[in-house]
């Protein structure tokens, strides 16, 4: 009598662990439902993300304003590192291998900027970062500029 109670209760031991594991088919169609809703849910995010990245991008008018004084600006700089360069070639001044090398990765960095400033204009994204960046760096390079002559070896 063990015996048949043990082999009836083994089946269905089994079968009632198979059934209990898996899953009926309401349960994987509401988990699908689930995981397209996320995936919805996440490409309205990411859609929402697009939007203000492009907002973030300047206004025309704001863009034009800015680009045409970064031009004087990257003019003036190009007039200092003319002058520099004339200032070196002049008789009577000898001036070391350092200030040439100083003087180049002056007009360098001056040329870079204005490259970075055109390729901007192609591929708007993101203003104020670049904006702030940008300004920075020219900052920087009119303080070298202005610098430049001064000796700080007292």
């Amino acid at each position: 009598m063990k015996k048949s109670i043990f082999t009836l209760a083994l089946p269905l031991g089994i079968a009632l662990t198979v059934l209990s594991a898996c899953s009926s088919p309401e349960q994987k169609e509401a988990a699908a439902q689930d995981k397209v809703q996320d995936a919805k849910e996440e490409l309205n995010t990411v859609q929402a993300n697009t939007n203000a990245e492009e907002q973030k991008a300047a206004s025309i008018e704001e863009w034009k304003l800015f680009k045409s004084d970064t031009e004087i600006r990257i003019g003036n700089n190009e007039k200092r590192i003319a002058e520099l360069k004339d200032k070196m070639k002049k008789p009577g001044k000898t001036l070391d291998p350092l200030y040439k090398s100083r003087i180049d990765a002056l007009e360098l960095k001056n040329q870079e900027l204005k490259s970075r400033l055109e390729a901007y204009e192609k591929n708007q994204s993101n203003w104020e970062t670049f904006k702030r960046e940008f300004n920075h760096d020219m900052d920087e390079l009119g303080v070298a500029l202005a610098d430049f002559t001064v000796d700080n070896k007292n």
